[in-house]
């Protein structure tokens, strides 16, 4: 196993923000506002439950997968240490660049972009004002992950148990006083060959995004080994139990035509409908804070990929984006690279665009991690953590990652061309900074 060079940061993330930051990062927008494309690509109530259920099995499988790699490298950068120690500098290096120009800025931008809508009805404001409050949002939190990583730590625990409050009030409100039957509806308006129950997989698979960015803070944990795997474990599964309840528990309360028509303004007639004009406005209340909880996670991992990959001189700027603020230790040139590249796509992209397209950009990457594990199986028998059900858990976990991708090329080809060429445009930028840093010896 190669080692990693001696790392800066503090260690100082125990299990309680570890778990935090993983269930925090992943209940956020995608649970609220992927209901009504979910529910119109499965065509029906029941197999939009399913789909999510399917889609918490497959993020589970990855994570146990990912799980058994992460323990045994348990350094700053995650998926992009993971594959450049399995397959090699290059293809390292076009993980990591795939996550700080394409999938971190696009997530960012997609989660910050929904939150928008939600606050701008809970403002009273016009959508002219969701792109300077996605903004807003973006500096508000940007801004608080340039002190030690502890602040942001424990704005992430804070928020998710916050984000409680709005998910039991939805789930209690929706089971018991809810009179519509959640297992046979459906979307009348929606026809059967414009339905696609793999896009409706794809949809939750946004929503369950994020676990793996625990990863990129293997270098601020007091024990990786051990707590990286119980982390996402335990993250995954926590979150897939509450987003079926949340699920079963929307579709008792409103009508799958409803939804359909509402869209994304879904969780905020929801809310207004169930607890009254005040009772509603607390809940978005708690649903806004439940999404800045998981933009603080982005905005705190991502940029510790840049990190990571400048410190190893493996892009532009290397010496710039690997400066830490001498006393709290935070990326700071990194989390405003970031946020900029957020920024921009914010202007060009839609908010659910962009998730699919984001989630497409990780899976293929996914892919190539899901099959390391047998190469490190054949390479080394001591491991911290082993997968359970040894190789049935990574073969399901292969196949969950092809099958996102073929949907999406299948669902937006161009979109999906334009996103390979920017991951491709990473090879000539990694000769070109090899050749510079080479002829700088």
């Amino acid at each position: 196993m190669k080692q990693q060079p001696n790392e800066n940061l503090k260690r100082s993330l125990g299990f309680t923000s570890a778990l935090s930051i993983v269930i925090g990062t992943i209940i956020g927008s995608g649970i609220f506002f992927k209901q009504a494309s979910v529910l119109d690509s499965a065509g029906s109530s029941a197999l939009a439950i399913l789909a999510w259920i399917l889609g918490g099995i497959t993020t589970l499988t990855s994570g146990l997968t990912i799980a058994e790699i992460g323990a045994q490298m348990p350094y700053t950068g995650g998926l992009y240490i993971y594959i450049e120690n399995i397959y090699g500098r290059m293809a390292g290096f076009l993980a990591g660049w795939m996550q700080i120009i394409i999938y971190g800025p696009a997530i960012i931008a997609s989660v910050s972009g929904f939150m928008s809508i939600l606050m701008a009805n809970f403002f009273g404001l016009s959508s002219n004002w969701r792109i300077p409050l996605a903004i807003g949002s973006v500096i508000l939190i940007a801004l608080m992950n340039l002190f030690e990583n502890k602040i942001s730590a424990t704005f992430s625990v804070v928020t998710t148990l916050g984000k409680l409050i709005p998910i039991a009030a939805i789930i209690i409100f929706g089971l018991f006083w809810g009179n519509q039957n959640a297992l046979s509806q459906t979307v009348t308006e929606v026809s059967q060959s414009t339905s696609n129950f793999g896009v409706a997989i794809l949809a939750t698979l946004f929503a369950y995004d994020g676990w793996i960015l625990i990863a990129n803070l293997g270098g601020e944990m007091k024990n990786p080994q051990k707590l990286l795997p119980k982390a996402i474990i335990l993250g995954i599964s926590t979150v897939l139990v509450i987003y079926t309840l949340i699920t079963i528990g929307i579709l008792r309360f409103l009508p799958a035509n409803l939804i359909h028509h509402l869209g994304e303004n879904a969780p905020a007639y929801m809310t207004a409908k169930a607890f009254g004009p005040l009772g509603g406005k607390i809940i978005a209340a708690g649903i806004i804070i439940s999404m800045l909880g998981t933009l603080n996670g982005k905005v705190l991992t991502f940029p510790r990929i840049v990190f990571a990959m400048a410190k190893r001189k493996d892009i532009p700027f290397s010496k710039s984006l690997s400066y830490l603020s001498p006393k709290g230790k935070a990326p700071i040139a990194a989390t405003v690279f970031v946020s900029a590249l957020a920024f921009i796509m914010m202007l060009f992209f839609d908010p659910n665009r962009l998730s699919d397209l984001c989630v497409f950009s990780i899976y293929c990457f996914y892919i190539l991690a899901f099959f390391g594990i047998f190469i490190l199986r054949k390479q080394n028998n001591k491991r911290p953590f082993s997968t359970p059900l040894y190789p049935l858990v990574p073969i399901i976990a292969i196949a969950g990652g092809i099958f996102v991708a073929v949907c999406e090329i299948i669902n937006d080809f161009h979109g999906v061309i334009l996103f390979l060429g920017f991951i491709a445009l990473g090879l000539p930028i990694f000769y070109l900074v090899k050749k510079y840093y080479n002829s700088k010896v």
